[in-house]
This record gives structure tokens, C-alpha cells and sequence, in this order.
């Protein structure tokens, strides 16, 4: 069994530093991995993200992120990436890591991921040059997604993404922003690589726990729903019958 904790939405300003860091300190009694879904910081700025790295860094389990939107508001989210990364942190863009924790091989991928809505409600690659840009978008970070799960060949297999890829977790926000916060792309991702869990953040008024269609847990971990510095999912590897 492996012990999963996740956070998103932590938004640390530059006034934010030493917030997390008490309740960060003893994780490692708690999981055996730290995953953070996205907007880490409040409006993307390189500043910001030095809090954050300093939150994050030099824990005794390792720590794997995504961006989210407002990591990419500032337009410097490559700057970003590279702090985080430069304490430590395994920042993921349509790709993946690997670990061996507890005798188990542990993948985890991740992507932002995208907005366009969920089956029977979404948009669509058809009319303005804006719309197409704007699903075209959402088709191409989920591919990437995809790709980066399908490359991973590892007893437990993990989805990290910022926005989410089922309606299920949103429930609680406004149905009219629902392809503002996610896509069934994203879920179809998850469905078709053989993924234990999926965990997602950006929707702060949702629900924690959902399942895609083909029955993959996924979970809202934004820090406005778990409440808490992190919360902890215990994935057991699939049972493979001879």
C-alpha cells in the first residue's frame, strides 16, 4: 500500500512564507509521497514561487506538481517551473516520474490540463478561430496526458492534474462555469492508461471524491475542500490473475 498526500490551490502570496511549513514538516509519518495540484501561487510571479519552493523543499518524502492558472497569470510559468524544480520539486507538463516507495513502482503523471466540459455538454473544435483555440487546447494537453500515463509502466499509476476530468467533483460550483473547470478528455486520459487514482484541484466550491466512467477514483484536493494542509489516499497495487 502506498500512502498518497495531496494539496491544491494552496495560493501563497509573498506574505504567505512559513504558513504550510509546520504542518509540512512531519509528512513523511503520514505518506510516502506529496503531490500538489496546481495554483501554488496567487498571480505566477517568480517571487511567489520562491515561497512556495521554500514551503515545499527538503521534505523526507518526494514532492511532484503541476501549474495551475494562476501559476500561469504572470506569463512566467517556465520561471516558475525552474525554482521549483531547483528546490527539489518534480514539476510536471505532459510528463511523468517514476519511484520505488515500500517495494511498489510508483508513476505519476501529470499535465495542467484545460477547460471544454464533460460528454453532452461541451465545447467544440467548430466555428471561430477562438473557439478552435481554445478546444484545441484542451485535445492537446489531454493527449499529453495520455501519453505520459500510457509511458508509464509501474505497479501504481497516478493522474496529477490541475483542472479535473469528471463533473462529479464539481458539484457544488455553478453548473454554468463547469467547462471553465475541466474536461472529459482529461477523464478519457485516465480510462484508457489503466490509473489508480486521479487527483485534481481549481474547484474550490466542488466535492472531494468522483469516479471517471470506467471507475477510476479521482480527487479534489484544493485546499478549500480538504480543509487541511494535505489530505492522504491509500492505493493499493492492482491484483494481476495468473
Amino acid at each position: 500500500m502506498i500512502r498518497i498526500a495531496a494539496v491544491g490551490d494552496v495560493h501563497l502570496g509573498e506574505d504567505a512564507r512559513g504558513r504550510l511549513r509546520p504542518a509540512l514538516e512531519k509528512v513523511g509519518e503520514h505518506a510516502d509521497v506529496l503531490l500538489l495540484a496546481g495554483d501554488l501561487t496567487r498571480h505566477g510571479t517568480v517571487e511567489e514561487a520562491h515561497v512556495v519552493a521554500d514551503e515545499f523543499a527538503d521534505l523526507p518524502v518526494p514532492v511532484i506538481a503541476v501549474l495551475g492558472n494562476h501559476d500561469h497569470h504572470s506569463d512566467c510559468a517556465n520561471e516558475v517551473s525552474d525554482v521549483l524544480t531547483g528546490h527539489g520539486v518534480h514539476v510536471l507538463e505532459g510528463t511523468a516520474v517514476k519511484f520505488q516507495l515500500n517495494g511498489c513502482s510508483v508513476g505519476v503523471a501529470g499535465v495542467k490540463g484545460f477547460g471544454g466540459g464533460f460528454a453532452g455538454k461541451c465545447g467544440s473544435m467548430f466555428g471561430e478561430r477562438e473557439m478552435k483555440s481554445f478546444i484545441g487546447h484542451s485535445i492537446e494537453v489531454s493527449g499529453m496526458l495520455k501519453d505520459a500515463l500510457s509511458s508509464l509502466h509501474t505497479d501504481i499509476k497516478i493522474a496529477l492534474t490541475h483542472y479535473s476530468p469528471v463533473p462529479d467533483t464539481l458539484r457544488g460550483e455553478p453548473p454554468e462555469i463547469y467547462p471553465f473547470l475541466g474536461s472529459y478528455l482529461l477523464g478519457e486520459a485516465v480510462d484508457e492508461t489503466g490509473t489508480n487514482l486521479a487527483v485534481h484541484g481549481h474547484a474550490h466550491f466542488g466535492t472531494e471524491q468522483g469516479l471517471t466512467p470506467g471507475g477510476v477514483r479521482v480527487r479534489n484536493v484544493a485546499q478549500p475542500i480538504i480543509r487541511s494542509a494535505y489530505k492522504v489516499y491509500c492505493v493499493e497495487p492492482a491484483v494481476v490473475e495468473s
